[in-house]
């Protein structure tokens, strides 16, 4: 059965999607920017800033369907310039601590601002 997973702890979405959707064990999270979702616009400038915004507004979606980092499976990462990798992939690599998921990064054209994209998938027995 499909459930549409919310949270305030995280953006509200700026489209016609949803935070998330979990589907029998999996959790599917739409694609998060460094929104403050407090603030509800993007406050850092820097890819390490940002990359942690996304990373706790991942983390919120996470938490609110019973998840964590050890349960994701999938990550795609979209990054406005490939010259942010190196950077971006040591503040990244702070939230997993054994195996990593699987992982998919390019480089895109983002929303104004943003200088990376991150949507994963998570998997819980």
């Amino acid at each position: 059965m499909k459930k549409v997973i919310q949270t305030e702890n995280a953006p509200k979405p700026v489209g016609p999607y949803s935070q998330a959707i979990r589907i029998d064990k999996f959790l599917f999270v739409s694609g998060q920017v460094a929104i403050d979702p407090k603030e509800g616009k993007i406050i850092a400038n820097d890819i390490k800033g940002q990359t942690t915004r996304v990373m706790e507004n991942i983390k919120a979606i996470l938490q609110a369907a019973g998840y964590n980092f050890s349960d994701i499976i999938q990550s795609n990462v979209y990054l406005s310039s490939m010259k942010l990798f190196s950077e971006f992939n040591n503040e990244y690599a702070k939230y997993f601590r054994e195996e990593f998921p699987a992982r998919a990064t390019v480089g895109i054209e983002l929303m104004p601002n943003a200088l990376v994209e991150i949507a994963v998938v998570a998997y819980k027995e």
